[in-house]
């Protein structure tokens, strides 16, 4: 592991996420809602929606919790 708390395999998989989806990431993490997320990045909910299937398709995140967790692990 890194200094930072960040391995080779996490900068991976971030590098991976589209700049938005890192975004919606950091939102999501942060404890914002869908329809939170949506209104601070100026995009309707389903677009939220849509990045966040695509973040947990990406990295084979199945749940909320476990995308916090590598939000945090990412330095989001």
């Amino acid at each position: 592991m890194s200094l930072t708390g960040i391995t080779p395999q996490t900068e991976a998989l971030a590098a991976v996420l589209a700049p938005r989806e890192r975004e919606t990431l950091r939102h999501i993490a942060a404890g914002r809602t869908y329809l939170q997320t949506a209104r601070h990045m100026g995009l309707s909910k389903h677009t939220v929606d849509a990045y966040l299937r695509r973040i947990r398709a990406k990295l084979g995140i199945n749940s909320t919790a476990e995308m916090t967790r590598m939000a945090i692990s990412l330095g989001l």
